[in-house]
């Protein structure tokens, strides 16, 4: 049989390879990405502080967008059969410049599983209820369309549905299953409504993007790196045009934290396009980009609220260096960060726990950064108020309830995983021991 963790593994390569022969520079950027690592793992001998080489090589998150819940109850079948499990509630109807969607992240949630094969896929949902982006006639013809669409087999959720019940399949079904699912993801060549899709594109890219064809698609396969800036660095020489800067903290002294994202420039991709007396023609979408991202130390709410804060005023890196803790001892004393203990020589020792999810504003930053978004100013856009305009309708229990399982809280995940291993290398001592953060930088 063909265990969760290996049909996972080999989901993810097919994806890549499939995305690679769609998007040229994907494959450069995955080739760049490797190069960096190699060097970074050559000259620092705490590389694989946050996971080893080969984990961090083979590492991807992907990203995919569905329009109902519906289609995203779909989803949560399809990847559970992978050992992906939503994990987050993620608003970007929030951010700086909003996105008509909420997300969640499927991914493994067990440590043992995770260093088998992280792969972790952001699902976006289209907010069709939020009236302070779609009017209730634009609502209701949206409603129309997504409801005639189907993304997923019956084959295929039938063998996801199996492939879960019995943790893997056997040969030939497992190849069958990846396959299926591989191909629900490739862009589609049906031709697209031109006046409907620009519709859409009224309101967000992200919209059209969701709601304008018939099919669903991979926006972006994300290769992990270990030194973010020297890849942008690279990619800019060969000539590949990355957008403006690195979301997340500026590069600082101090260790990792959280995650930080930057990408090349959506491409244009040509499409056939449908025009209103029926004829077709060829055009072309910018919709498509290729994401990197360097990961770093979970941090607890504590943490996290010290990150929010430097983050929210836009701090230089002198004032990270100033503000936030520099040292993993100093984290973990402080309570700042999430570590996995063990024994070793005596000592309890900790080894920081990587941040295995998103950040919503990184998220939104690299959408506007390569869509045409509408900036949605005091989310007013239609001149309703957020009170006014559905916007209670959607919430992590909302999103529980759409897929059908509880949404994990990553806070949560980190948590156990802390709580478990410090008990566990406790009852090895057989008694309160200090921690040793040893190898900290």
């Amino acid at each position: 049989m063909t265990e969760i963790w290996e049909l996972r593994s080999r989901f993810a390569s097919a994806l890549s390879l499939m995305y690679g022969r769609e998007v040229p520079e994907y494959t450069t950027l995955v080739s760049v990405a490797e190069q960096v690592n190699a060097d970074v793992a050559a000259r620092d001998p705490h590389a694989d502080r946050l996971g080893s080489l080969a984990r961090v090589t083979a590492e991807r998150h992907g990203a995919i967008r569905v329009g109902t819940p519906a289609e995203l109850r779909d989803v949560a079948t399809v990847f559970a059969a992978f050992g992906m499990y939503p994990v987050g509630f993620y608003d970007l109807r929030d951010a700086p410049v909003p996105v008509p969607v909420v997300s969640t992240a499927f991914r493994p949630i067990d440590a043992d599983q995770l260093a088998r094969n992280p792969f972790r896929v952001f699902t976006s949902m289209l907010a069709v209820h939020d009236r302070r982006f779609f009017d209730a006639e634009l609502a209701q013809r949206l409603h129309r369309f997504l409801d005639r669409r189907t993304l997923f087999a019956p084959e295929l959720l039938d063998l996801a549905r199996q492939a879960a019940a019995d943790c893997g399949l056997d040969e030939p079904e497992a190849t069958r299953l990846i396959s299926l699912a591989t191909a629900v993801f490739a862009l589609s060549d049906d031709p697209i409504d031109a006046a409907w899709y620009e519709e859409l594109s009224q309101v967000s890219a992200v919209a059209a993007d969701i709601g304008g064809v018939s099919s669903t698609h991979i926006n972006h396969l994300t290769p992990r790196v270990l030194d973010i800036d020297e890849l942008y660095r690279r990619m800019s020489e060969r000539g590949i045009t990355m957008i403006d800067e690195i979301q997340g903290p500026p590069a600082w002294s101090g260790p990792d934290v959280l995650l930080r994202q930057t990408s090349f420039r959506a491409l244009a991709e040509p499409r056939r396009f449908l025009a209103a007396d029926g004829t077709s023609y060829d055009g072309a979408l910018r919709v498509r980009f290729g994401e990197v991202e360097a990961r770093g130390i979970a941090l607890t709410p504590a943490g996290r609220e010290h990150y929010d804060a430097l983050m929210d005023r836009n701090a230089p890196a002198a004032d990270w260096d100033r503000e936030f803790p520099n040292t993993e001892a100093q984290l973990e004393s402080d309570g700042l960060a999430y570590f996995e203990y063990r024994v070793d020589e005596g000592a309890m020792v900790g080894d920081p726990i990587v941040y295995e999810d998103f950040l919503p504003r990184s998220a939104a930053g690299i959408f506007a950064s390569n869509l045409a978004d509408v900036n949605l100013a005091n989310d007013t856009a239609l001149g309703i108020s957020a009170a006014d305009s559905g916007y209670q309708n959607y919430d992590i229990a909302w999103l529980s309830n759409a897929i059908g399982v509880d949404v994990h809280d990553p806070y949560d995940l980190y948590r156990t995983q802390q709580e478990r291993s410090r008990a566990h290398a406790l009852a090895q001592l057989g008694r309160s021991g200090n921690v040793d953060t040893r190898g900290a930088r």
